[in-house]
C-alpha cells in the first residue's frame, strides 16, 4: 500500500516522465516482490511511461529498512528529479524529515500515553472511544461504518473462496474448510473455531491480493476482523456497539505507532500481529463492559505476549507464518479480554511501558529476524519444485 501511495503522489509530480526508475532498499527489496511490491508500482507508473525497478536488498537507508527512491527520466534520458521516501508501516510513508516531511501530520490527539486518557477517562466518566469521539471531526461514525462494511466483506469473500494463494509455496487457503467444520462442532467449541475461521479468511484475503482494512497492517489483518466479526454473530452486539470497540482499537493501535511502530521491517512481527492483539483484546473487553483499567489491562496482555516475536515470512510472502499467527493471535486477544475483564484492573506493567520495550526490543533484533525472510522460519525454506 505504501509505494502504491508514493508511486501515485510521484506520478501526480511527473505526467510528463518518459520513463520511470525506481530503486528498493533493505527489506522492502527483499520481501518485495513476495508483497507484489513491483504489482503495485508499476500498476501506477506504467499507466503514463516504463518503469525500470532495480532491487538493492542489501542496502539499508538510514531512516527506516523500507526505503525506496523515485526517478523521472526525460526523452533525452536525463533525469531530472528523485524522491527518497520510505513505507513505515499500515499504508503510510515519510520522508524521515520529521516536522519538515511532506507527510507530517500534527496527532490530533493531545495525550500520547494511555495512561494519561485512562486518568480522563476516569476523571469524566467516559471510554476510549468518547474520547477519541471528542478529538475526531465528524465523519469518524461514516468512516469507521465503512471499515466495518470492509471487513465483513473481506471475512465473507475469504470464507467461500477456496484453491491455492498466488506463490511458489502453493498454498492451499484453509479459512473454507475451518468455516465448515466449526459449523458442526457443539457451541462451546464453534465459536472459537468461527475464530479461526474468520482470522484466516482476510489474512488469505490479504495474501491473494484482496481488499482487507490494514488493522494495524496488511500482514496482521485477520486479527481485528476474526475478533469482532465473531463477536458480533455469536452475541448479536449491534452496530453502534462494534463502532465504539473499533474507535478504541484504532486509539490503542495509534499509541503503538506514535510511540514506537507497527513495521515489521523496523521492530518485527511483535509490531504487527502483536499490535493487531492488543487492539483486539482492548475492543473486545470493551464490548463485555471493561473498565478503562481492564481494558488497558488487556491491551497491555495482547502486546506483551508477542514481545520479541520475529518478522521472518517464508519467500517474502505474508503466508507462512502470517496468516496462522493471525488466527492464534485472535485467540490470544479473546483470552487477554476475559483474563483482564475476571481481574479488577490492577496489574503491575502498563500498557506504555510495554510499548516501550516492545520498540527497543524491536531495535535491538538483529535485521535478519525483521522482514528480509533471511532469517527465523524463512531461512532455508524449500519452495515446491
Amino acid at each position: 500500500m505504501g509505494p502504491e501511495r508514493a508511486a501515485k503522489i510521484f506520478l501526480q509530480r511527473h505526467p510528463e516522465a518518459s520513463r520511470f526508475k525506481v530503486v528498493l532498499y533493505g527489506s522492502l527489496a527483499a520481501t518485495g516482490k513476495g508483497h507484489m511490491t513491483d504489482v503495485a508500482i508499476k500498476d501506477v507508473l506504467e499507466k503514463v511511461a516504463p518503469v525500470y525497478i532495480d532491487w538493492e536488498p542489501h542496502i539499508f537507508l538510514p531512516f527506516h529498512p523500507n526505503g525506496m527512491k523515485f526517478f523521472s527520466v526525460d526523452q533525452q534520458g536525463i533525469t531530472n528529479d528523485s524522491w527518497t521516501v520510505y513505507s513505515i508501516g499500515g499504508g503510510a510513508l515519510s520522508e524521515g524529515k520529521g516536522e519538515d516531511d511532506y507527510f507530517y501530520e500534527k496527532s490530533i490527539y493531545p495525550l500520547t500515553k494511555l495512561k494519561d486518557i485512562k486518568q480522563w477517562c476516569d476523571e469524566n466518566g467516559r471510554g476510549y472511544w468518547e474520547y477519541v469521539e471528542q478529538y475526531e471531526d465528524g465523519g469518524l461514525w461514516d468512516y469507521l461504518r465503512e471499515v466495518w462494511m470492509t471487513m465483513t466483506k473481506a471475512v465473507a469473500r475469504g470464507i467461500n473462496h477456496e484453491g491455492a494463494l498466488p506463490g511458489p509455496l502453493s498454498l492451499a487457503r484453509k479459512a473454507p474448510t475451518y468455516y465448515i467444520k466449526a459449523r458442526a462442532y457443539r457451541e462451546e467449541l464453534k465459536a472459537r473455531s468461527m475464530v479461526f475461521a474468520y482470522a484466516l479468511a482476510v489474512s488469505e484475503e490479504n495474501a491473494a491480493g484482496g481488499t482487507i482494512v490494514t488493522a494495524p497492517t496488511c500482514g496482521a489483518c485477520g486479527v481485528v476482523p476474526g475478533v469482532l466479526v465473531n463477536l458480533a454473530e455469536t452475541h448479536h452486539f449491534n452496530e453502534e456497539r462494534i463502532l465504539h470497540a473499533l474507535a478504541t482499537a484504532g486509539l490503542i493501535g495509534n499509541l503503538i505507532k506514535e510511540n514506537a511502530s507497527i513495521s515489521g521491517a523496523e521492530v518485527g512481527c511483535q509490531g504487527e500481529v502483536g499490535a493487531a492483539c492488543a487492539m483486539a483484546a482492548a475492543a473486545a473487553c470493551q464490548i463485555f463492559g471493561g473498565t478503562p483499567s481492564q481494558i488497558e489491562y488487556a491491551a497491555e496482555m495482547g502486546l506483551e505476549h508477542h514481545l520479541g516475536m520475529t518478522c521472518d515470512p517464508v519467500c517474502g510472502l505474508v503466508q507462512i507464518p502470517c496468516i496462522e499467527r493471525n488466527a492464534f493471535a485472535a485467540c490470544r486477544a479473546l483470552d487477554a479480554q476475559l483474563y483482564a475483564i475476571i481481574s479488577d484492573g490492577n496489574h503491575r506493567v502498563s500498557f506504555d511501558r510495554v510499548v516501550n520495550v516492545m520498540n527497543q526490543t524491536g531495535h535491538d533484533l538483529p535485521s535478519l529476524y525483521k522482514e528480509t525472510s533471511a532469517g527465523g522460519l524463512a531461512k532455508g525454506f524449500k519452495t515446491r519444485p
